[in-house]
């Protein structure tokens, strides 16, 4: 059995009282950070990690927190609230001990959690303040904690996988540029962006989640393909963030069809997710979509505005 981490989708906490403001101030470097750029191990690239499968890649972005920074935080589009290291937080100097609790519901299970308030959290011309986090005690391989998708309702995320850029703005209602394939989104809770999408010829509702590593099907997907086909299953282990697994075959399957693009050559986990349980994705086939997946593009675009998720292939296609 093949045990496997995903790094910290879906986040869903109790968490309220986020408002958008400008910056006020200069970021100021954190003690013991980089001052100039964020830094991921090499060889990876700074902001978007590898995604060939046997490394799968991750989003990652340079966050302030308080004008302190930048620090190491993935971008989580399923996340509805966002997170540091219990290390990030003792860095900032943040008041962890005594911290009122939250319940942190992941992928595969909940846990109690600190939640600590700060001033403002700041990335591009995006800023949050004032601002909750949760404190955990690790994340996603090496990142410094969770950048939430939640109140990002007027933004538009940009991530061009192969020239290693994100950038996040407020949406000036752009339409797709030539190349680029639309789907309309849905934001269920007001936040977890989904498609219409499918596989083979079984329509799902598809999540599109940056924080994911690998992608993920409920269990009516799987009892749908099955009425078609033979799956070569083999036994899998996720372990979510909370640090509750849970066990079920993983295997390839028909393409995945978003708009007209196809994604060939895929792996689905069949699990049955506590997060599908939380978002009532269990009676009709949906799809957890990972970076394995978003990260075969040229160019993932979120328009949370327009509701819109334009996507490039890169030439010549997956």
């Amino acid at each position: 059995m093949e045990v496997r981490l995903l790094c910290g989708s879906a986040w869903l906490a109790a968490m309220s009282g986020l408002s958008v403001a400008s910056a006020q101030t200069s970021p100021q470097p954190l003690p013991g950070a980089p001052q100039e750029e964020v830094i991921v191990a090499a060889p990876e690239p700074r902001y978007v990690a590898p995604t060939l499968r046997d490394r799968i890649g991750r989003v990652w972005a340079p966050v302030y927190i308080n004008g302190q920074g930048p620090l190491r935080l993935v971008l989580d589009t399923g996340a509805s609230a966002s997170a540091v290291t219990a290390l990030a937080a003792e860095r900032l100097g943040l008041p962890v001990a005594g911290a009122r609790t939250v319940l942190l519901r992941g992928v595969t299970g909940a846990k109690e959690v600190p939640v600590v308030e700060v001033d403002r959290i700041e990335f591009g011309d995006l800023t949050v303040e004032p601002a909750k986090l949760l404190v955990i005690d690790d994340a996603f391989g090496g990142a410094e904690g969770v950048l939430a998708g939640r109140g990002l309702n007027d933004r538009r995320i940009q991530i061009e996988f192969r020239n290693d850029r994100i950038d996040i703005r407020r949406s000036r209602n752009q339409r797709a540029g030539p190349g680029f394939t639309t789907l309309p989104v849905k934001l269920i809770r007001g936040h977890v962006p989904t498609v219409d999408a499918g596989v083979g010829r079984i329509r799902v509702k598809a999540v599109i989640d940056t924080g994911a590593q690998l992608t993920m099907g409920n269990l009516a997907l799987r009892e749908a393909l099955l009425k078609s086909r033979r799956l070569e299953e083999q036994p899998d282990e996720i372990v979510g963030v909370t640090g509750d697994s849970q066990e079920g075959p993983t295997s390839s399957v028909p393409p995945i069809l978003l708009g007209d693009v196809l994604v060939r050559n895929v792996q689905i986990t069949f699990v049955d997710l506590h997060i599908f349980k939380h978002w009532r994705l269990t009676d009709e086939p949906a799809l957890l979509i990972g970076m394995d997946v978003l990260g075969v593009l040229d160019t993932l675009i979120l328009d949370y505005r327009r509701r819109e998720m334009q996507i490039r292939l890169v030439h010549g296609g997956p």
